[in-house]
């Protein structure tokens, strides 16, 4: 009895694997989802307007882009996480929504980790920090001075309360010694971007691709950029680093994910779809416009590893700024 038993379970796990083989030999059928869980006019949604035409074009099929909004991307992830792991459901996650909201919001019941598939890292976009024309500040200096006169006075938008441009900010008020307080817009960094351009709110430190036009615009000023080095957008403005707050020099990444159960074979026909997306010319220069660069992973393990390593280095942060909602 026990010999029939071992050998119909074997049985059973051949059905499903040539089941998941063949499912994905005909894959993409029909049209892919790919779930943005901010709102239009974010970094976000950004990219993925960018390579909504040329995924479609690797897969032979169109991609259709799902902007789902509310609770710092909550919503969004909890609709791909329940949706028929399949592949025809894919979500384009971030930092936020996929290594800090965990720590953040303990309670959120989908633990991202647990609930999806990373199919590859696609981008990573600089951060930069910007004030309304209205403040009298043209550098961080300036900034820590004007704040330390104001303690509890001035506020800050951001693109969540789980975002990792929040938590950013969190960390350079605790080191420089200010005070300001955390507004949360919904929709992501396009709100929380536009209040301060409207002068709703007097600075923030959001993604390039949400400020630059209005950087261009001259109704924000540029005080710094959160990236490694200097960007070609803004060669004269410093980084975070060479103000002194080494701690600062992360974008906001972003990869393609797909819920968890969905087969293998199906994901390595994601992984060079995507790739190869992602390394297309003219991808590359639209990213480029916003200063964001495009980075992909060596393989979907490889992109894991990644994952999991910045999922525990927000963690310290979090704990470390206390940005925990309980």
């Amino acid at each position: 009895m026990q010999r029939a038993s071992r050998v119909i379970f074997c049985a059973a796990l051949s059905v499903a694997a040539m089941a998941g083989v063949a499912q994905a030999a005909g894959y993409p059928e029909r049209p892919v989802r790919l779930v943005v869980p901010f709102a239009p006019g974010g970094a976000s949604d950004f990219v993925a307007r960018i390579i909504q035409d040329k995924l479609g074009a690797e897969l032979g099929q169109q991609i259709l882009i799902d902007n789902r909004t509310g609770a710092s991307g909550y919503i969004g992830v909890e609709l791909a996480a329940q949706a028929v792991p399949d592949g025809y459901t894919a979500l384009l996650g971030n930092i936020g929504t996929m290594s800090i909201n965990a720590s953040v919001f303990p309670k959120f019941k989908v633990k991202p980790l647990d609930a999806f598939v990373g199919v590859t890292q696609v981008v990573d976009v600089p951060g930069m920090v910007v004030v309304h024309p209205s403040i009298p500040v043209k550098s961080i200096k300036e900034l820590i001075a004007f704040a330390k006169a104001r303690p509890g006075q001035l506020n800050f938008s951001a693109s969540g309360a789980g975002s990792n441009s929040r938590l950013a900010f969190e960390l350079f008020q605790q080191q420089a010694g200010i005070k300001v307080t955390m507004v949360p817009y919904k929709g992501g960094a396009s709100g929380a971007s536009l209040a301060v351009a409207a002068g709703e709110i007097p600075l923030t430190m959001l993604t390039s691709s949400s400020l630059l036009p209005y950087i261009r615009q001259g109704r924000m000023r540029l005080l710094a950029v959160v990236a490694p080095e200097r960007l070609s957008v803004a060669p004269d403005t410093p980084t975070m680093r060479e103000v002194g707050f080494p701690d600062h020099v992360v974008g906001s990444w972003q990869g393609v994910y797909v819920p968890k159960g969905t087969p293998d074979a199906v994901v390595k026909r994601l992984f060079p779809a995507v790739v190869t997306t992602m390394k297309d010319a003219e991808v590359i220069r639209r990213l480029a416009t916003a200063s964001a660069a495009a980075i992909v992973s060596k393989s979907p393990e490889d992109f894991h590893q990644f994952w999991v390593s910045e999922h525990n280095r927000w963690a310290k942060v979090v704990k470390d700024v206390g940005a925990a909602v309980n």
